[in-house]
């Protein structure tokens, strides 16, 4: 299986990457922070990093630095995976890179013109460039499935203002994304689907709230966070359904990490399969009270 996880650098696309790496995948990793310098977000993480995590974890990982905004770069990237691999099995996209650029609860007319208008840019343009250049390449093999990670589902985020209108716009747009792949993948039995993870306890979310993987329960959070997720969640996901066969059933679908553990029965890394979804929308919005451990 040869998979390209667009933004792979930390969070999901780390688990994503490394959980296709552990069904044998070689799995080619992008990003912009690199060993070599940073991106504006200044993080640690590296893509260099995810790849070894990806060829430790019994797949071949393959670090790629690129901005997906930069067209020459994708375009390269394209015609090394056919030079090297003459195919593309799945498509990740699953770049972000504007939590610097928004503010919760901030009207249009309040937020900085030029972090929102980034914020779309890192958001969905990236997404559009990744798809233009390599899915040529997925098409050319029936079964090639593309995944588009977002925040939320395409129901919750309809239904919802999400707090900030670049913040809401991206994560809809996402979700429309993997709809009108599953519609262009058709004719060559390819299936695209939208797949958000729950409250996420990435590198970033632990070292927010003062905490590690290890004690990430005594953080001070909304209690959300008890029904939080490893990015191996998330990953999982993305593996079972790259794995299955069947999978053109979730195609033009809109699904969480969770409703996908249900379905093919793996779970998070503790053993637990947590429903954040659900908890949110049947006790937090409802003003109810409920044990989170029963979301578990």
């Amino acid at each position: 299986m040869i998979a390209v996880v667009a933004g792979a650098t930390r969070g999901t696309g780390r688990g994503i990457a490394v959980a296709l790496g552990e069904i044998g995948a070689t799995v080619y990793c992008t990003g912009r922070s690199t060993r070599a310098a940073r991106s504006e977000i200044d993080r640690p993480e590296t893509v260099e990093e995810t790849a070894e995590l990806v060829t430790a974890a019994g797949g071949t990982g393959v670090a790629v630095p690129a901005d997906h905004l930069d067209h020459e770069r994708v375009a390269a990237l394209a015609e090394r995976v056919e030079r090297e691999q003459g195919r593309l099995d799945v498509l990740v996209n699953d770049i972000w890179g504007g939590d610097h650029l928004w503010k919760w609860d901030t009207p249009v007319w309040e937020h900085d013109l030029d972090d929102g208008l980034r914020l779309l840019r890192l958001a969905v343009e990236t997404h559009l460039v990744t798809a233009r250049f390599l899915l040529p390449l997925l098409v050319r093999h029936e079964g090639g499935l593309v995944v588009e990670v977002t925040d939320g589902t395409w129901e919750f985020n309809q239904t919802r203002y999400r707090g900030n209108v670049y913040y809401d716009l991206a994560k809809v747009a996402v979700n429309r994304l993997a709809y009108a792949w599953s519609n262009e993948l058709r004719p060559h039995g390819g299936t695209g689907v939208a797949i958000t993870p729950g409250f996420l306890r990435s590198e970033a979310m632990l070292d927010n709230f003062g905490v590690t993987e290890e004690t990430w329960r005594e953080a001070k959070a909304d209690p959300a966070w008890m029904v939080s997720e490893t990015p191996a969640y998330a990953g999982r996901a993305v593996a079972a359904l790259a794995a299955d066969p069947d999978r053109s059933r979730w195609s033009g679908r809109s699904v969480t990490s969770g409703e996908l553990a249900e379905a093919y029965g793996f779970t998070d890394v503790d053993g637990s399969r947590p429903q954040v979804w659900r908890f949110i929308t049947e006790v937090l919005e409802q003003g109810k009270e409920a044990d989170p451990a029963g979301y578990r």
